[in-house]
């Protein structure tokens, strides 16, 4: 192992500047903006929260980067973002800006997977943390992150370090598909059925479509499946319970388990634990004996942006919820667990709820406002129909995620020994 100052090791240039009056919505071009960060969960994104995203204008050609390149942010967007990197996925189309780096290692020196990893690990991390400009956004250079000390293994070490890191990468990333591609199946086929109304009907061909009756109901203003009801959600549950706040119940950031917020909960239905407060086993029974979570209960983030929401399939005993996650629990002989997680999921009932929020700092909905909502309940037969039909897909979307937890976590421990060369390799 080598002591030595990242700028031994890797050049960072900072990126073109552009001007404003060429971004366009269409092009051939994409400018590189901190969004094509896939923080917490590492890698590169397409950048969808922005529309003019392309750039017509003149670039220098070493601005526009090449497969594999690796870039990490100057400037901190949202807290932990510096010391990420990103590896980019296709050459001559992306433009480096003025708030991104571009890693450029010296190969004789630094395996570039390596590179990759370095770069992104705690020991980085940290000391551009620290060395990071105050202000309200904080930044940082090329100069500051060459400025960063590491050790560094021998090459042959490192290219088999960058393996085994990026083959658990590889895994987690493709695992993450899969989750989106089940929860969206699930969703379309909650549209086709109960918003589309075209769920088979009894010769197996999709119910309106194929002349199937439908009746005028008078609370939602529209025409549903004969023999299917409307009722509140209030008549459709057991209870909404919540968390605690902290104040003057329990003090966070002793022990380990940990306290979901909505900042935890995603539109995936998962959780996502970076910057997750913890709490103890003490903390954990007073914030339970309020929360109740328990399995089949579904966790609503009651907080903007609506529609999040986390499916209970075991019981919680390393985490609980805070008082702004709503902890729902469904009258299963009315409607099931994966019915109701789908309504709340849904754009139509996102649209109505935005519509009936309040709070001027934070928007959100309230309890009796969420109960007094109206749900369709379709009638038994094509409820359990429906049920045996999608609990197969949340259950398979469960495991992978569990697995993702697992493969992060065992990631997270193996990064900063592989970084220090405390792991061995056998011939």
């Amino acid at each position: 192992m080598i002591k030595c100052k990242l700028g031994e090791l890797l050049d960072v240039r900072r990126g073109a500047s552009l001007s404003g009056k060429y971004y366009a919505t269409e092009g051939k071009l994409v400018r590189l903006t901190l969004g094509n960060f896939n923080y917490p969960n590492g890698g590169f994104k397409e950048n969808t929260t922005k529309e003019d995203i392309f750039f017509i204008g003149n670039v220098r050609p070493e601005f526009i980067l090449k497969e594999g390149d690796i870039i990490t942010p100057l400037t901190e967007q949202v807290a932990g973002l510096l010391g990420e990197t990103a590896r980019i996925p296709e050459s001559n189309k992306y433009i480096q800006s003025g708030d991104i780096g571009l890693i450029i290692p010296d190969e004789t020196k630094l395996n570039k997977l390596f590179a990759y990893f370095l770069v992104s690990s705690p020991i980085v991390k940290k000391q551009l943390g620290a060395a990071a400009q105050q202000t309200k956004i904080r930044h940082t250079s090329p100069d500051k992150i060459k400025d960063c000390e590491v050790w560094i293994p021998d090459l042959k070490y490192q290219e088999e370090a960058g393996r085994i890191l990026d083959n658990i990468n590889n895994k987690i990333f493709n695992n993450s598909k899969i989750i989106l591609e089940l929860e969206a199946m699930s969703k379309t086929i909650y549209d086709y059925w109960f918003l589309q109304y075209e769920f088979p009907n009894e010769e197996g061909k999709p119910y309106k479509s194929s002349g199937g009756k439908m009746v005028y109901n008078e609370k939602l203003k529209r025409e549903i499946p004969e023999g299917w009801d409307v009722k509140s959600i209030k008549e459709c549950i057991e209870h909404i319970n919540t968390g605690l706040n902290p104040r003057d119940n329990f003090v966070l950031g002793n022990g380990n388990i940990k306290y979901i917020t909505v900042k935890n909960l995603t539109k995936e239905g998962i959780f996502n634990y970076d910057g997750c407060d913890v709490i103890d086993e003490k903390a954990k029974e007073i914030v339970h004996n309020r929360s109740d979570v328990n399995v089949g209960d579904i966790l609503f983030a009651s907080i903007a942006p609506l529609g999040r929401c986390f499916m209970v399939q075991e019981y919680p005993k390393e985490w609980d919820i805070n008082e702004s996650v709503f902890c729902i629990r469904p009258n299963q002989q009315i409607i099931s667990t994966d019915y109701l997680y789908l309504y709340l999921t849904s754009d139509m009932f996102v649209k109505q709820a935005e519509n009936s929020s309040t709070g001027s700092i934070f928007s959100g909905i309230r309890i009796n406002t969420l109960e007094s909502m109206n749900l369709l309940v379709p009638n038994e037969k094509i409820k359990e129909k429906f049920t045996h039909n999608i609990e197969k897909i949340f259950l398979k979307k469960y495991k992978i995620a569990k697995e993702n937890e697992e493969l992060t976590k065992l990631r997270d421990e193996l990064l900063p020994l592989l970084m220090n060369g405390q792991v061995s390799f056998k011939n």
